[in-house]
């Protein structure tokens, strides 16, 4: 198995090429069924989210992986592979793992620590589970990963940082009309990002404050957590008249601003400054409003140049970078731990087989004996097979995630014959059934990647065998943005970072 993400973000790419490459329902759907035709893909979760499209993949082979996924993200998405592969990375087996849980913590996000990320990676499992597009390797990552974005939001104060993205949005806005206090302020949308905005301009004393959303229970519901008021969505253009900032949340297709909407609105305020704030992927103004008299429009990209220059790390962000470590190296001891586990399962199912032969054998061979005298011949082979295996098995365990835990499974493969097709329904046996994501933040305890569950086969116990303290794993680095080498890939051109 080899598990790869490849995809584009607001790190990599600019918002004209993130505008193109994001996914409706449709085109994501279509990207999925892309990657279920492929020779390389065995496993695939496409997450699509306002500032990034990724696709989280457990593939035969690295190159041919990064091909096959490459080459269909282009075709889904309309865009050339050679325009396409400048902004590509691509993470590889640790980092990949890494990756995920900084995504799932809110740390990869252009607002640092937001937590609408969690519905996102759920809903994206959820379609792969529905599809039967999801197997143990990326199901046992996905849960794991919502389990440590839930950590980072109960443990450490990140929440906090979410509002960065917004403060900052703000402080531009206040540069050019003032303190907020006093001003009217509207707010379109009434997502996560919508209600940090609301709260936000709360509490630096706003005028007032409006909220214009397509699903108008939506918006009442957060009007009313923050005393404000709502307007019908087919009145939005009318409000625009009345708010002196106008901040953006919706990301929906197709420009909700235009142009000519913003001039018609500017003659209404006889040309009074205004400031449009634009939070949403794809953008919800459009960029040629910033050409009328009297208005500043301030989007994603001129925030993140604001943000990337203040150059400070939150104590907040470090808690959580430590938090992924120490969940990275966590999850890679148990995860190669449960990678020989199939082998040790075989090893012991071989044993099994043998003696049951043997006792069979006995059977035939001295039909005579008396029950109590078979029962203690039959406990003595157990006893001598428990002793013969108990040394390989606990030095099995010791060395997994060494460099040298691959050799010795060999070896036991070929010293003992164990079938391959055994290993491989042993492995098989051990995956778990899909994780229910109804809840929205659920509490995931059965995770097997995380626990090292034991998968040894019941009949052969190990008595006294010790747990598996430390595997001599390396400590993962800390999650950071994309960094891509220089290695370049046929046909994509994704980089391994």
């Amino acid at each position: 198995m080899t598990l790869l993400v490849i995809g584009l973000s607001h790190r990599s790419a600019p918002i004209d090429m993130l505008e193109r490459t994001t996914l409706d329902q449709p085109r994501s759907r279509a990207l999925r069924d892309r990657l279920a035709a492929t020779q390389q893909v065995r496993e695939a979760v496409v997450v699509t989210t306002c500032n990034r499209t990724e696709v989280y993949a457990d593939v035969v082979t690295f190159h041919g992986g990064v091909t096959e996924i490459g080459q269909a993200i282009a075709e889904v998405t309309d865009v050339d592979a050679l325009t396409l592969r400048d902004h590509l990375y691509v993470h590889h087996e640790d980092r990949a793992v890494s990756h995920t849980f900084s995504v799932a913590c809110g740390l990869d996000s252009m607002a640092i620590g937001e937590s609408q990320i969690l519905g996102q990676l759920r809903s994206s499992l959820r379609q792969a589970q529905t599809g039967q597009e999801v197997g143990p390797e990326l199901n046992a990552l996905f849960q794991r990963a919502l389990r440590v974005g839930k950590r980072a939001h109960t443990e450490t104060e990140i929440d906090d940082v979410s509002l960065s993205l917004v403060s900052a949005g703000l402080d531009e806005a206040e540069t050019v009309l003032g303190p907020l206090a006093g001003l009217s302020v509207m707010v379109v949308g009434a997502g996560a990002m919508s209600s940090l905005a609301v709260a936000t301009v709360t509490r630096a004393g706003a005028r007032e404050v409006v909220i214009a959303n397509r699903t108008e229970a939506k918006a009442r519901h957060l009007a009313e957590a923050y005393a404000a008021r709502t307007v019908p969505w087919s009145h939005r253009e009318e409000a625009l008249a009345a708010a002196d900032v106008v901040i953006t949340c919706t990301g929906a297709a197709g420009r909700l601003v235009s142009r000519e909407a913003a001039e018609r609105t500017a003659v209404l305020r006889g040309r009074r400054p205004q400031v449009y704030l634009d939070l949403a992927l794809p953008l919800d103004v459009d960029p040629a409003v910033a050409e009328v008299d009297g208005v500043t429009v301030v989007g994603l990209q001129r925030l993140g140049e604001l943000m990337a220059a203040d150059g400070l790390v939150p104590a907040q962000v470090q808690q959580v970078r430590d938090l992924v470590v120490e969940e990275v190296a966590g999850y890679l001891a148990a995860r190669r731990v449960q990678a020989v586990a199939p082998t040790l399962a075989a090893l012991r199912s071989r044993a099994r087989s043998v003696v049951e032969a043997e006792l069979q054998r006995f059977d035939t061979r001295t039909p005579d004996v008396d029950e109590a005298t078979r029962r203690q011949v039959e406990l003595t082979v157990h006893r001598v097979v428990e002793k013969i295996l108990h040394t390989p098995t606990v030095r099995m365990k010791e060395m997994a995630g060494t460099d040298v835990s691959g050799s010795y499974a060999e070896a036991l493969h070929r010293l003992f014959d164990l079938d391959p097709h055994t290993v491989a329904a042993v492995s098989a046996a051990t995956v778990d059934p899909p994780v229910d994501l109804a809840e929205p933040t659920p509490v995931l305890e059965a995770d097997p990647a995380a626990e090292g569950t034991d998968t040894t086969e019941p009949g052969l116990n190990e008595p006294g065998t010790p747990e598996l303290a430390s595997t001599g794993t390396p400590e993962p680095t800390s999650p950071e943005p994309n960094h891509p080498t220089d290695l370049a890939l046929e046909t994509t051109g994704a980089r391994h970072a």
